[in-house]
């Protein structure tokens, strides 16, 4: 167990701050964001060209460095190693929260893992404003994120989204929508959904309907823009059924997947997880470890 004080007046290291930036309008840059990143010793950047713009933008002269999905594995030791020299680093993705859909999440694991204070400001991001804005249910929401490329896997994750009772909130980039609503619809039948579209730009858009209607509604022209996909849940009792893994061992489990759907290994344990709501590392120490010594 680990307890984070943080804003303790003393601390050995530096501190890790995740700094949301704007998603279209600037001027829903938070004065705190502004400061963070002036009083920063350096500026973790996913695109440094366009970080350079926000800075300039807000005369922030604070030295910029690259760190992104790719270069994660490199930059992020270095990191870690000026954190733990006592520099501040600030964070930042292209637009929004960094973590959620965006590089950042190593950094946070890795901070942690040294004890690191990690220290999150709030600020603009997609998800929340699109749920508020779409018209359905705001009691309880699922972010699912972007769905997978692969038909396979993406049909996978759909299965197990079906019975969730909750708004499903997910994001898709625009020359993909088309082909993600059909499959949707495919899987949700008619259900109420929410397009949100250039959020906080001045061509926000809400289209609002059925499944069916908004799948004709994006196949009527070309698409443009970052989109917000918001599903109704599930009814009560709707796709209740006996779990078709019930029978199955753990290690059946990963098996079946790798055999019958053709997933490759590190899939399988990540599906079998999900299905059963089991940490992956479980799900692979039963297979790796315990299925090896059987």
């Amino acid at each position: 167990m680990k307890i984070q004080k943080s804003f303790k007046e003393q601390s050995e290291t530096g501190t890790l701050y995740v700094v949301p930036t704007p998603i279209g309008n600037l001027e829903d840059m938070t004065f705190r964001a502004v400061k963070t990143l002036k009083d920063a010793d350096v500026i973790g950047a996913e695109d440094t060209r366009n970080t350079k713009k926000l800075c300039n933008h807000f005369e922030i002269v604070t030295p910029l460095v690259s760190y992104h999905e790719h270069n994660k594995h490199t930059k992020g030791p270095h990191l870690v190693d000026r954190l733990l020299n006592g520099d501040d680093i600030a964070i930042v993705s292209d637009a929004g929260m960094p973590g959620i859909s965006d590089p950042g999440t190593d950094l946070v694991q890795r901070s942690i893992e040294e004890d690191i204070p990690v220290v999150v400001l709030p600020g603009a991001n997609a998800a929340l404003p699109a749920l508020a804005g779409s018209g359905l249910s705001t009691e309880e929401f699922y972010f699912c994120g972007f769905l997978p490329r692969k038909k396979k896997e993406r049909a996978l994750v759909l299965k197990r989204l079906e019975s969730i009772q909750a708004t499903l909130v997910f994001y898709e980039s625009p020359h993909r929508l088309k082909d993600m609503l059909a499959h949707l619809q495919e899987h949700f039948g008619p259900r109420k959904a929410t397009l949100a579209r250039e959020l906080s730009k001045r061509f926000e858009e809400y289209v609002r309907g059925s499944l069916e209607e908004l799948a004709a509604w994006a196949n009527e022209g070309e698409l443009r823009g970052e989109f917000c996909v918001l599903l109704e849940g599930a009814e009560e009792g709707e796709h209740e059924e006996e779990y078709w893994w019930a029978h199955l061992s753990l290690i059946d489990h990963v098996v079946h997947y790798m055999e019958k759907e053709g997933l490759k290994n590190k899939q399988a344990i990540k599906q079998t997880a999900l299905d059963r709501k089991l940490p992956k590392r479980d799900v692979y120490q039963a297979y790796h470890v315990d299925g090896e010594s059987n």
